[in-house]
């Protein structure tokens, strides 16, 4: 059997490594275009930034190696410009020497990756105007940072462009950031990125929402960035990061099944709409695990899956892909951003229904020494109560609770199986009740009817409610929301008198706790009342989302 594969990187390596561990008899060609067969994309920002000095350490393997160790044909340089389904061949250029020659295959696998946008705007082609996706690109970009740039604008406050943004620091270059939407990292909830916001702002990074390059042009100190508000910026050094679309021209070509984004279309065992044919990675269009339906993910950790999982089915074994959830994370200096699954903003746009909890724990007991605080939000069915998404924002510990969070979706459990899941604890490490725990509690405690929540975004709508401050009267005087009347919850049992018992009682603290507390004594008082999610922690996320703008 030969298998030819189309791309090296994270899916067509990994599915040639596969393929070899699964078979020694079968013949398996690598193409890839490029110079480097396999290389670790999401650490190009670091090297440029000078995290990661060395070059080399991005080569997760070479051509010598894979041709070594498993045996595999590894064409370089190579790049393939068509398939010919009916006599199942590919037409090959070497880029080398411009030889084009015909190579044949028994199953064929596609991991051409996808290109990243640039847009169609004046001086979007001159010399110091870059995009990142390739060791080339990021060569490119450090020769450029290295010849001495004082000034960078950003284009695109994604995963990419946030990363930039940190090694431009690390390397003292003022930089800009400028986004079209009203907020950073699109695929997140709003109100969930404020922190990383605030994060880039107190570390120098011009951050502007709602603005984007309209036209690039030369200038005595580098080039002038005209920005759609009509701002100018200078920079030296321009970087697009506003996202890919799928390289999906071979597919095209061959009149394989193609969906309405661009994505290559596969079925669970990642075959195209021609069965001797596979595909993986940013090409494809893939199934979202927690709604079933098509979407278009490109991760790396997904593609490695489904380079592995294409090669066993291209091998005879039949081997489902799940479906991609989307679990991501993000770092700027101190602060983590992560997330899994679905985000709120997405269930609305579909219109599915839905309820949401926030917690804000510190990532370890909290009177250990070094207790980092965070915010996690948890999004779940309103009926059964089953896990749809959750995103963190914070310090350390983030990462963990997401990733505990995407095993309990990838399980399809519930926000009661929450409040049970035994974590490791010491007071170094975790908390007796560990924020997974907590999120379980407050959100199984919302399903049970034992703790009513109103959300800060409706408080707008209920304008007849009472809206109680339960806090410190220290806390009350150094902020609070507009309209609040502040009894501690410590004399809330002794001042009921004053609260009205024909309006619905909102009552809020810092962080919902006291909330909680304020919450059940009033309810079981005679009095109708329904906590605010979060506290005020979570009321300034919000406000602090406009403020940002």
């Amino acid at each position: 059997m030969k298998l030819v594969i189309v791309g090296g990187v994270a899916g067509g390596a990994s599915a040639a490594a596969r393929a070899r561990r699964l078979s020694e008899q079968a013949e398996i060609v690598l193409f890839e275009r490029g110079p480097d067969v396999s290389f670790a994309n999401c650490g190009l920002p670091y090297h440029i930034g000078g995290v990661i000095p060395h070059r080399d350490k991005l080569l997760v393997t070479s051509p010598d190696r894979l041709r070594e160790r498993f045996r595999l044909i590894v064409r370089t340089r190579s790049e393939v410009e068509a398939i010919h389904r009916a006599t199942k061949t590919v037409r090959v250029r070497d880029l080398a020497s411009g030889r084009v020659y015909e190579e044949s295959y028994d199953k064929l696998l596609l991991a051409p990756g996808a290109a990243p946008i640039r847009p169609a705007i004046p001086g979007a082609d001159l010399p110091h105007v870059f995009t990142l996706r390739s060791l080339a690109d990021t060569d490119r970009i450090k020769q450029a940072v290295d010849a001495g740039v004082r000034q960078a604008v950003i284009v695109g406050a994604g995963f990419i462009g946030i990363e930039l943004a940190e090694n431009f620091v690390h390397r003292g270059i003022a930089t800009t950031i400028l986004d079209r939407n009203e907020q950073v990292l699109a695929p997140f909830d709003a109100e969930m990125t404020t922190p990383l916001v605030a994060a880039m702002r107190a570390k120098g990074v011009e951050v502007l929402l709602g603005q984007s390059a309209e036209a690039i042009a030369p200038h005595p100190e580098g080039m002038e960035v005209t920005l759609t508000s009509g701002t100018r910026r200078i920079a030296q050094i321009v970087i697009f990061g506003v996202g890919v679309r799928p390289d999906n021209k071979l597919a095209v070509e061959a009149q394989l099944e193609i969906g309405p984004r661009g994505g290559i279309r596969v079925n669970e065992y990642l075959q195209t709409s021609d069965p001797d044919i596979y595909a993986v990675g940013d090409a494809i269009e893939t199934t979202d695990f927690v709604l079933g339906e098509p979407t278009q993910i490109p991760l790396a950790g997904p593609a490695n899956r489904q380079g592995r999982i294409a090669a066993e089915n291209a091998l005879g074994r039949k081997t489902k892909y799940r479906g991609t959830q989307g679990t991501a994370i993000l770092g700027f200096f101190n602060t983590t951003a992560a997330m899994t699954g679905l985000s709120e903003k997405t269930l609305k746009r579909l219109g599915k229904p839905y309820r949401k909890v926030y917690v804000h724990p510190t990532h370890h007991a909290s009177y250990y020494p070094g207790a980092e605080a965070m915010t996690l939000k948890v999004i779940f069915d309103p009926h059964t109560g089953q896990l749809l998404g959750a995103q963190g924002i914070g310090g350390a510990g983030v990462d963990k609770r997401i990733d505990v969070l995407a095993v309990a979706i990838q399980a399809r459990q519930t926000v009661f199986d929450l409040e049970e899941m035994e974590l490791c604890y010491a007071p170094q490490f975790g908390s007796a009740k560990d924020p997974i725990n907590m999120a379980g509690f407050v959100a199984g405690g919302l399903l049970r009817g034992d703790h009513p929540q109103t959300d800060w975004e409706t408080l707008r709508e209920q304008t007849d409610a009472f809206l109680l401050d339960v806090r410190t009267r220290e806390e009350f005087a150094s902020g609070h929301v507009p309209g609040a009347v502040n009894i501690p919850v410590d004399e809330l049992r002794a001042r009921l008198g004053e609260l009205p018992k024909d309006r619905l009682i909102l009552p809020y603290c810092q962080v919902g706790q006291r909330g909680y507390i304020a919450t059940r004594i009033l309810l079981q008082s005679g009095f109708q009342a329904a906590n605010l999610s979060g506290g005020y922690k979570t009321y300034r996320l919000f406000t602090a989302t406009h403020d940002a703008k």
